[in-house]
């Protein structure tokens, strides 16, 4: 992808349906006209979704004036308890036929934040308001494949899992992919669509948590007990922030792969809820 970088905006969303996907992720699918002007470019498109807090029928929100860092301040200044609830995710998929659709998963579990329970009882026609591109080149995607990458390299627990989906069904055929997918449950590994040549190992953590190992240390460990391609690689890693940082370490210091082939987000941190995490962020600006 080239080109200039495309600007962000606000867009007013309904509920069209609600799907189950497994017993952890939840898909909600969305629509309204403004989906016209949203224009993902796919792979791990990453965006702001604004929900209502209890006894509210829609976000609140100060007006979008056009002036994006002002808007977030107006928005950061509102009270803690009435402000709409901001939390990020990816747009898995987008459709234009037959009615402008926007498809969001959600990672669900018994003791989950506010965007886990409101998914959990969605339904039709709540609103919502979502943060998005209006045009498919833009800084929400981090997903980049060099041209001359010979065979990639992924990692993402369920949070990522969306984009990871995403990014699996856009690969080019033939190209070789060893990826490592960690769920909570057996019940929670999708079936995956790709034209790529594709090694996907399913850590399930009902399962390598009777190892006793800490979850980061069993992911490095798979990864590190693995045979790897000798040629080129770019590896796309994201997730729980601290084994994002683990992983990246060991492909970098023990793999030797150029640190500017290693894509890394962390979506979130144990102990740790994404308020947090983000005013961590803005706290070391």
């Amino acid at each position: 992808m080239t080109g200039a970088q495309a600007p962000f905006r606000l867009f007013r969303l309904e509920v069209e349906r609600v799907a189950r996907l497994s017993p952890s992720l939840v898909r909600v699918t969305f629509t309204g006209p403004e989906l016209a002007e949203f224009d993902s470019g796919g792979l791990d498109q990453s965006l702001s979704l604004f929900l209502p807090r209890p006894g509210q029928s829609e976000p609140l929100l100060p007006p979008a004036d056009g002036d994006p860092a002002g808007w977030y301040a107006a928005y950061r200044a509102m009270p803690d308890d009435t402000r709409a609830v901001m939390r990020s995710y990816t747009a898995r998929e987008q459709r234009r036929t037959p009615v402008e659709e926007l498809d969001i998963d959600f990672a669900v579990h018994p003791d989950g934040g506010p965007a886990c329970v409101w998914a959990e009882r969605a339904e039709p026609g709540d609103r919502v308001a979502v943060l998005g591109p209006t045009g498919p080149d833009n800084n929400g995607i981090r997903f980049r494949l060099p041209e001359d990458a010979e065979w990639l390299l992924m990692w993402a627990d369920e949070t990522a899992l969306p984009a990871a989906a995403s990014i699996l069904e856009s690969l080019p055929a033939g190209l070789r992919v060893k990826a490592w997918l960690e769920v909570p449950c057996a019940d929670d590994r999708l079936e995956l669509r790709t034209a790529a040549d594709a090694d996907i190992t399913w850590l399930v953590r009902e399962v390598t948590e009777a190892s006793g190992a800490h979850r980061t240390e069993r992911t490095v460990e798979a990864v590190r007990a693995a045979s790897l391609p000798e040629s080129r690689p770019y590896a796309w890693i994201a997730g729980e922030a601290g084994t994002v940082k683990s992983l990246r370490r060991h492909l970098v210091r023990e793999r030797e792969f150029d640190r500017r082939a290693v894509s890394f987000t962390g979506y979130w941190r144990l102990g740790l809820s994404e308020d947090g995490l983000r005013a961590e962020a803005e706290g070391s600006g």
